[in-house]
């Protein structure tokens, strides 16, 4: 029998420093046994037998993703004397030499810019954002950003108190009725609540209408802004950026095993409208102060007193540092993942995951050829785990040139590794090119983007705080997201009707305490179950997995949906399945691929799997009483003329429940709608 090539070992050395990792290889490993000679990628190593060599292992070394590999080759006819022993001590000596680092950045000193603070530990991020438009604006925006997370994440159990409670009573009449603090999701939320006539102020910390990210959805889910009366199907269509044909789904499979190998995932209606986010900011703003509102932009949100009768509100305009103050009768917190009311309201478990996620909008550079605008990339992985992280692109066409790209990864909070912004720059600028073919110095940079995604892990749906007396949360302060593909956007959209007609009936009858307000959330059984998704995709901090093993679970599932109907696919990313469907997705996925559930037990550990089964008994329980009270929301609605007046907290509390989309299914009731304050008739629109 000839002697044939049999791969033994594959694992990622976490340093981008492949040169180190080769010298080591070749002046420093003492095997245990074989005779070493170097090669120009690593060595070999010639095992005697009794009479003869018995067999040869290659072992060799090579970078991408700005990490090491490496992989050791057995030639010969049978196993090798010692060849465990080598495998074993090979991977022990480099874990020690190698360990996971994970940098911290340097701290803020003096009057130094930040790209001199930033230029010797992140070198190429300096040297890109000084050709971005407005990047020494961005990237020290992105530092402040890492620096707050940073500091929430390290200390879980001593954040900051902003919100505060008294008896005081020092005033019945609030300015406002609702005082909206962050202007991207809060914008949007806060112009549908002024066209129905109420008194609205909006803070913003930034100048009011600049965007870290872009945003893409789907037509029909922009359909709620429409039904609402935000938008007119015209004004929907100017702020369309692109709209493209197909989307793509695809991760890397060279080192999967056969079963772990999947083709294309097609989803021509997810994500496929590029929305021009800084004209559709603008637009919500306008139509906020032509309905009576106001925005007070570069100020900055300081803390809040809860009082009896209302909340009063403490700011500095940026500026000039001015204090300023203003009084409400309800405090929205749309503030993001930085928000400290989260931090405050659920302390460690402010979230239970992170995306932290960088790009840029790019007009243009690349050659001929290497992208069609006419799709988008909405999931890619070119290479296996690289330093603890699965790196995830995403592409969209944007408008004329334009592409938007994003790398990102999913990550579990740690106090010792939080989630970088700045390496993953650092990455995005160094990788690029391996991900799409370009020449770095060619490209021409229009606007930075970045920012953290946050992810709650649900067991049912009061086991997060969204609200305290008087205030409330919304979007990613809120940690409303889904596991996979969208942010909050996505999901404020998908989930703004239920959200206004709820706070809507909560104004209407004062029904501001923590109780009432911790039902205005947009909770679902079949998201909830989910997050094992997500959680399967996190290497936890400190741990070496096989540098395929998520790439292999990915492509499990995504080569399932693949070989499923269009609307399958659709239904599971815009978190629409049903009980009946995610079952026989995971049957099927199990009976494919047998070791996925022991995959998925080594990543996530008994504590996660535990929650997780009380998810998926809330998902069953949620799928039974939506068909057994099929007829609830019929005689919900024929109650309204008479309940609601009588008894205001059982109607909303009535509302809340009929409101909760069942089994996934986007707009699956009809609602009975907001009125105009100061009206007794109902709008006329009536959402599907």
């Amino acid at each position: 029998m000839a002697a044939h090539l049999q791969e033994i070992l594959y694992i990622e050395v976490p340093t981008p420093d492949v040169v180190a990792v080769r010298r080591w290889l070749q002046e420093e490993f003492s095997p245990s046994v074989g005779d070493k000679q170097t090669t120009p990628d690593g060595i070999r190593l010639a095992i005697q037998g009794q009479n003869s060599v018995a067999g040869e292992i290659c072992i060799f070394v090579w970078s991408v993703q700005r990490t090491t590999y490496l992989k050791a080759f057995r030639w010969a006819e049978t196993l090798i004397p010692g060849e465990r022993q080598i495998k074993d001590q090979l991977t022990a000596n480099i874990r020690q030499q190698f360990p996971h680092q994970y940098p911290v950045p340097p701290a803020a000193k003096g009057e130094r810019s930040i790209f001199e603070l930033l230029g010797t530990q992140y070198p190429q991020t300096v040297k890109y954002f000084q050709k971005i438009p407005n990047g020494e604006y961005d990237l020290n925006r992105a530092y402040w950003w890492e620096q707050r997370w940073r500091s929430s994440v390290i200390h879980p159990q001593q954040p900051q108190q902003v919100v505060f409670q008294t008896n005081n009573a020092t005033g019945d009449n609030p300015e406002y009725d609702l005082i909206y603090i962050g202007g991207a999701l809060g914008v949007i939320h806060a112009a549908v609540m002024a066209k129905l006539g109420y008194r609205v102020l909006l803070i913003e910390r930034m100048p009011f209408g600049r965007m870290n990210r872009e945003w893409n959805i789907s037509r029909d889910e922009f359909q709620s802004l429409i039904n609402l009366g935000l938008f007119t199907p015209a004004e929907f269509e100017s702020v369309i950026a692109a709209e493209y044909e197909d989307g793509f789904h695809k991760f890397f499979d060279a080192n999967n095993p056969p079963q772990c190998r999947a083709a294309i995932l097609h989803t021509p209606t997810v994500l496929n409208v590029a929305i021009d986010a800084e004209k559709f900011l603008g637009l919500c703003g306008a139509k906020l102060r032509a309905a009576g509102g106001e925005i007070w932009d570069e100020t900055e949100f300081q803390r809040a007193d809860v009082e009896p009768q209302q909340v009063i509100v403490n700011c500095r305009y940026l500026p000039t540092g001015t204090a300023k103050t203003c009084t409400g009768r309800l405090l929205v917190d749309a503030m993001g993942t930085a928000s400290p009311i989260a931090w405050q309201l659920n302390g460690k478990r402010a979230f239970d995951s992170v995306c932290p996620t960088v790009g840029a909008v790019i007009s243009g550079g690349f050659p001929a050829g290497v992208w069609d605008s006419r799709y988008g990339d909405v999931l890619n992985s070119h290479g296996d785990i690289s330093r603890g992280r699965q790196l995830i692109w995403e592409l969209f066409p944007g408008e004329g040139t334009d592409l938007t790209i994003y790398l990102f990864h999913y990550h579990q909070i740690h106090p010792d590794n939080p989630g970088s912004l700045l390496e993953m720059y650092e990455d995005f600028f160094t990788i690029l090119p391996e991900y799409r073919r370009c020449d770095m110095e060619d490209l021409v940079w229009k606007k930075a983007t970045f920012g953290y995604i946050p992810g709650h892990f649900s067991v049912g749906s009061d086991d997060r705080t969204i609200a305290f007396d008087r205030l409330v949360a919304i979007g990613d302060a809120a940690s409303l997201q889904s596991p996979l593909v969208f942010t909050g956007f996505g999901s404020l959209v998908r989930n703004l009707n239920r959200l206004t007609q709820l706070l809507d009936v909560a104004l209407k009858h004062d029904l501001l305490s923590a109780r009432h307000l911790n039902r205005i959330r947009a909770y679902q059984s079949n998201v909830a179950v989910t997050w094992l998704f997500s959680k399967g995709m996190m290497i936890p901090t400190g741990q070496f997995v096989p540098p395929a093993r998520i790439n292999s679970m990915l492509n499990t599932f995504f080569g399932i949906l693949a070989s499923e109907p269009p609307a399958v696919a659709e239904a599971f990313i815009k978190d629409r399945v049903d009980w009946f469907t995610f079952n026989r997705l995971a049957l099927k996925a199990a009976r494919l691929n047998p070791a996925l559930l022991l995959w998925i037990w080594q990543l996530a550990g008994v504590k996660d799997l535990t929650r997780w089964l009380g998810s998926y008994l809330d998902f069953t329980l949620s799928a039974l009483f939506g068909w057994l009270l099929a007829w609830l929301p019929n005689f919900t609605r024929a109650c309204q003329p008479w309940l609601e007046n009588r008894y205001p907290g059982l109607w909303f509390w009535l509302l809340a429940q009929i409101s909760v989309p069942q089994a996934g299914a986007m707009n699956s009731h009809r609602y009975p709608q907001p009125m105009r304050k100061g009206t007794t008739e109902a709008r006329s629109e009536v959402v599907n």
